[in-house]
């Protein structure tokens, strides 16, 4: 008895085929121009990657295949904001950060 296949990568990538070429043909019956879908795609796309990345821009850009600089400048180029996916990973303010211990010299007493 063999175990049930959960995870075909092939039957995933054939399901996810078919789902964009009925996404681009809605798309295309609704009149929306190639270079505005391109937009579309590649904003969606990289801000669902970076949003897993948790807005760390290197982490993404190597989940994407990219280099930073690029991802930083389709980043700029498309206009997206990415501190929202920072909020809840920032580090605190200097100001706020607990101030370290002094030491005391410890002298022996004989």
């Amino acid at each position: 008895m063999t175990e049930p296949d959960f995870f075909d990568i092939g039957k995933v990538r054939n399901s996810v085929k078919d789902q964009l070429e009925s996404l681009v043909a809605q798309m295309h019956n609704s009149g929306i121009f190639y270079s505005e879908a391109v937009r579309e795609f590649k904003r969606r796309f990289i801000m669902n990657v970076l949003h897993q990345n948790k807005g760390n821009q290197c982490k993404a850009a190597r989940e994407l295949g990219m280099h930073r600089n690029t991802l930083s400048r389709t980043i700029a180029e498309l206009k997206l904001e990415v501190r929202q996916f920072r909020e809840g990973a920032r580090r605190p303010v200097r100001s706020e950060k607990s101030l370290p211990v002094e030491k005391v010299d410890k002298k022996v007493v004989r």
